[in-house]
């Protein structure tokens, strides 16, 4: 039997380019400033559910590498689910982050090769203005700033219309920190001038 879930909440994430991404200019065709990209991305679920599994209050990370130009594949990825999170909720949470249960993420799927499974670990992630961090203990830390408007007070610079699977329109940001240790990825970033972004999201699939 079918089980259909959705789940919203709050996004960020920062990888290894130079601000701004190539990735997202160019719908992922075109090489990331290095030889290869480094990313996170925390998901902060507020509400959602996965059949009779409720996930409020759920945090996950989707950690993942791939080449200069990502579309090409062979991407090395894995999840971190919060460690309060019971074994229904971590399976649900397996299923949704590496796109088995449908939704924005199945599209990516094909992309990876080397998928290194899922881990619990303590997941803070904090919420400011213009500001997202996320920190799992000797892991993971990143923290990203939004680009201020000069047009729309409160408001960051954003990109609309994008090929990404958290939110078409993304919020453009800096990582002030991007520190990944995890599933084989390690990447240490404090300048400054790497790319970050953070949305809303709202998802929903059949599994």
């Amino acid at each position: 039997m079918a089980t259909t879930w959705s789940i919203e909440g709050e996004y960020m994430e920062a990888c290894s380019c130079i601000f701004l991404c190539p990735c997202i200019t160019k719908n992922a065709t075109t090489p990331a400033t290095e030889d290869f990209c480094k990313v996170a991305m925390t998901f902060a679920i507020t509400a959602g559910h996965f059949g009779a599994t409720r996930l409020d209050g759920v945090n996950f990370v989707v950690v993942a590498q791939s080449k200069a130009i990502m579309s090409q594949g062979e991407w090395i990825m894995g999840i971190i689910v919060d460690h309060e999170a019971t074994a229904a909720q971590v399976n649900a949470i397996a299923l949704i982050g590496s796109g088995k249960a449908g939704g924005p993420l199945a599209g990516f799927a094909p992309l990876v090769s080397d998928f290194r499974g899922v881990e619990q670990r303590s997941i803070v992630f904090e919420r400011g203005a213009n500001r997202r961090a996320v920190k799992v203990n000797g892991v993971l830390e990143q923290i990203v700033e939004g680009i201020p408007s000069v047009v729309a007070s409160g408001e960051c610079l954003a990109i609309d219309n994008t090929f990404h699977p958290a939110n078409k329109r993304l919020n453009l940001a800096s990582a002030l920190k991007s520190i990944i240790h995890c599933f084989g990825i390690d990447w240490d970033d404090t300048s400054g001038k790497r790319n970050g972004h953070f949305a809303p999201f709202t998802w929903a699939g059949t599994a």
